[in-house]
């Protein structure tokens, strides 16, 4: 049996007991780890496919290690401007094992259920889709802190980390789970240095900020 599965934003075709890089995740090694968003499932001549994902389906896995991969040379030219600048880039990568695909089973297919089926809970969800609304507004622009896109700064936000003030008082590894929770695709990015840039950004001290970005690699201070 074999398994299409998306993990921290890449699609993977995995197998049990199979070993597998991808972008580092927030779990700690040798913890367990499932996910959800499984694309594909094939075991013999019997397929099946998700729309897009398939519902109660999930592929578990146990984190082996954390490492970097090899190092990448950027390098950026402006022709007769005498603009050139050369950093290198490791990928932040977790080795994880596959211990088993299921079919059927998974947790994520309970809670949609309950909340289409029970009325309340839908009545419950509209304030706190109004209290991010107004949280954007007074939001600061999140995306200047190096890692964080629009999506990862929506995500800040709609979880109560509007201000470079409150993100400098958060730990990574809770920054780490906001982004997981929000999608798959933004599991991967790393917040070990969040807090210390946002409190920069807090301070005004952007020519720090700046020094501290251009030390970073793959999300972590030289």
């Amino acid at each position: 049996m074999y398994a299409i599965v998306e993990i921290a934003g890449h699609q993977f075709k995995v197998e049990k007991d199979q070993k597998v890089f991808v972008n580092r995740l927030s779990t700690e090694e040798g913890k367990k780890v499932s996910f959800d968003n499984v694309l594909l499932i094939g075991d013999g001549d019997n397929i099946t496919l998700g729309a897009p994902a398939i519902d109660g389906a999930q592929v578990s896995a146990k984190v082996l290690k954390h490492l970097k991969g090899d190092k990448v040379i950027v390098f950026k030219k402006k022709r007769r401007k005498g603009y050139r600048v050369k950093n290198g880039h490791r990928q932040s990568l977790t080795e994880i094992v596959i211990e088993g695909i299921a079919t059927s089973g998974a947790k994520k297919s309970a809670p949609k259920k309950e909340a289409k089926a029970t009325a309340p809970k839908a009545e419950k969800a509209a304030p706190k889709k109004a209290a991010a609304k107004k949280a954007t507004g007074k939001a600061d622009d999140l995306k200047k802190i190096e890692g964080a896109g629009p999506k990862a700064a929506e995500a800040l936000v709609n979880a109560g980390y509007e201000t470079f003030a409150k993100v400098a008082k958060a730990k990574p590894e809770a920054l780490s789970k906001v982004l997981s929770e929000a999608s798959s695709r933004l599991a991967h990015i790393v917040t070990d240095t969040w807090p210390k840039q946002a409190q920069l950004a807090a301070d005004g001290k952007w020519d720090e900020l700046k020094d501290l970005q251009d030390r970073l690699e793959g999300g972590i201070e030289k």
